[in-house]
């Protein structure tokens, strides 16, 4: 047998709606009409009964339909079972689908066309008494529907609350995870240019440990100050992410932002790595819209720290051009390395696990790019490597 549990509030309704069924038997005892030919014990036995089924109610809602067809049926014989009837079709109605509603009805009303055949040989006070009985259950009927639909447009109502607390929770926990990709690319591009400027300048000492006293101590001034640009760097990253939720790293801070315009001091830096760079650009006159402009250099930088891990001493071409209406096309070209091939990670300068990278860099950018509204290809060229990239610059 099912077991059905009830809180305290459904113990609440069950006990006021018995309540409500005896408390009609009672009141409307008086107005029943009561053929005088039916003796004491017959009327004793209708009240009894009209008791049953007033505490029937309580089963209500374990046995709703059931119940009801009791109760309607038996009403044509016992005398106080309106009351007891009213809250069981008012159940039916309110819990059970819409067919069983239905035959409930088509069993409550299956009397109707008969009375109203005999309506107008029937007494006064009967008649009066019959249409108040449809009347009464018509109305639960009604009520009943009127509550399920009100419970259904609140569990409608709940269910897209919660669906749009869930949507919510999901924007945050992408918008967290754009962040998170985001201070990963930054990481990347800064950590790869610095690190990549010690390895290149630790691997010529590595190779050439005979070098004249000047450039060593040389070598030595680029290293340490590597180093505590990407401890710098690195320090603020982190500080980004211990930064309050929502953050972003162009809001969150005090980090400042890359532009356009730092292009010559970034290629200043690689060709003091020793590599011969050439620099083409930018475009004077107006500067692009800041995400341009940041997109662009890291670009360059990721492009000058990919020549220096796997084309070390290799001539590159930087090129910037556009302007405003036309966009700004970044182009980063590098030609074969000078002398025979090195092995991945062998040689002067060449960033230990140089072949393990797996092309995440580029990747990377290509998501920036296309971040900003451009797009980026990478492929090799002319016994080289190019990166080209075309960026929005609305006029």
């Amino acid at each position: 047998m099912r077991r059905i549990h009830r809180t305290r509030r459904d113990w609440a309704a069950d006990l006021a709606l018995f309540l409500f069924a005896a408390c009609f038997a009672a009141v409307s005892s008086q107005s029943i009409p009561v053929a005088e030919s039916l003796g004491p014990g017959w009327r004793a036995a209708d009240q009894v009964v009209g008791g049953l089924g007033c505490a029937a109610v309580l089963l209500r809602r374990r046995w709703p339909v059931q119940l009801a067809v009791v109760l309607l049926l038996a009403g044509s014989v016992a005398h106080y079972l309106t009351g007891p009837a009213m809250v069981a079709v008012f159940t039916v109605a309110a819990t059970r689908p819409w067919k069983a509603t239905a035959w409930v009805a088509v069993l409550a009303f299956g009397p109707l066309p008969f009375f109203l055949w005999q309506l107008p040989d029937l007494p006064e006070e009967r008649a009066g008494a019959a249409v108040t009985y449809f009347a009464l259950i018509a109305g639960a009927i009604g009520w009943g529907l009127f509550r399920r639909s009100r419970q259904q447009l609140i569990a409608s109502l709940r269910e897209r609350a919660e669906l749009a607390e869930a949507d919510a929770e999901s924007r945050a926990e992408r918008a967290r995870m754009e962040a998170r990709e985001e201070i990963a690319r930054e990481m990347h591009d800064v950590l790869g240019h610095r690190l990549s400027l010690l390895s290149v300048h630790a691997g010529a000492l590595e190779f050439n440990p005979g070098a004249p006293r000047a450039e060593i101590e040389r070598a030595a001034g680029v290293m340490r100050e590597s180093a505590h640009l990407a401890l710098h760097d690195l320090r603020e990253v982190i500080g980004v992410l211990r930064a309050a939720p929502g953050t972003g790293i162009a809001e969150g801070g005090e980090r400042p932002q890359p532009e356009l315009a730092d292009l010559p001091h970034l290629v200043a830096e690689a060709r003091a790595a020793g590599g011969p760079i050439e620099l083409a650009g930018p475009p004077e006159g107006a500067a692009p819209p800041a995400l341009v402009g940041r997109t662009a250099y890291r670009i360059v930088q990721e492009a000058l720290t990919n020549v220096r891990k796997h084309a070390p001493g290799a001539p590159a071409e930087v090129r910037v051009t556009g302007g405003p209406g036309d966009g700004l096309t970044v182009e980063v070209r590098n030609t074969r390395p000078p002398g025979p091939d090195p092995a991945p990670g062998v040689g002067p300068g060449a960033a230990p696990g140089a072949a393990e990278g797996g092309g995440q860099g580029l990747i990377g950018l290509a998501e920036r790019a296309r971040l900003a509204g451009g797009k980026l290809t990478a492929r090799p060229a002319d016994g080289g490597f190019r990166v080209r990239a075309w960026l929005p610059w609305q006029g």
